[in-house]
């Protein structure tokens, strides 16, 4: 039911739309593509992962770290457009969910202003969504040099957790639209978006992990399963 309000869709993306994790494959696919060598300092990767595991650094500082040692500690808009257009169509063609994209098109049918709001980094994420048919991106955003030249510093929050509803919470603002004004359905298959899924109206756990399934019986939250 949507009250007679103006109704947005959000969907969380890794797992949720694709079927597996995109962050990882992205900087893997920009490696081969660009610089192969840098395959050779995956054990750096490999020890940054261990950093956290042990927790002496936080998820957003070992998303810089694998950045820097993948794609470069900088890159220039030019050399990576090529890069998100062509990891773009590989993510529709081979690693989306068929009930994801049938749900996308039902929202888009029905009028709901499309959202995606993801962890991931907008810097390949921006070419995702446009594929996708989103109206709207919420996303790690990097910090850009004067040159224009992305770099790998995250500016601002990492969309994950607690943060990514605060950063829905200041799209909405910048946007203009306040909370009683619309209806949100947000989409998630990770229990880290507890938090945005408390907060929505009508709260949808997709593909769900173990532990977000647990939380939806909990809830009594609606579960979807996308991969047919």
């Amino acid at each position: 039911m949507s009250d007679g309000l103006p109704e947005v869709a959000i969907y969380d993306m890794d797992r949720t739309i694709t079927r597996v994790g995109t962050f990882t494959g992205f900087l893997m696919h920009a490696a081969l593509s660009r610089a192969p060598w840098r395959l050779l300092l995956l054990p750096l990767s490999g020890l940054a992962m261990l950093g956290f595991a042990c927790r002496l650094m936080t998820r957003a500082r070992l998303k810089e770290i694998n950045q820097a040692i993948l794609l470069g500690r900088h890159i220039s808009a030019k050399h990576l457009a090529p890069l998100t257009a062509s990891f773009a169509e590989r993510t529709l063609r081979y690693n989306t969910l068929p009930g994801a994209l049938r749900q996308i098109a039902e929202d888009r049918a029905a009028g709901r202003r499309l959202v995606l709001a993801t962890a991931s980094y907008r810097l390949y994420v921006q070419a995702i969504a446009d594929k996708l048919g989103f109206d709207d991106l919420i996303a790690t955003n990097s910090i850009i040099g004067l040159d224009a030249r992305v770099t790998a510093k995250i500016d601002g929050e990492n969309a994950y957790g607690p943060a990514k509803l605060r950063m829905i919470e200041a799209w909405m603002a910048h946007e203009g639209i306040a909370r009683g004004d619309v209806r949100v359905r947000f989409y998630s298959d990770h229990a880290s978006d507890a938090p945005v899924m408390e907060w929505a109206d009508e709260p949808v756990a997709a593909n769900p992990s173990a532990k977000m399934r647990a939380l939806a019986t909990e809830r009594g939250w609606p579960v979807v399963e996308w991969g047919l």
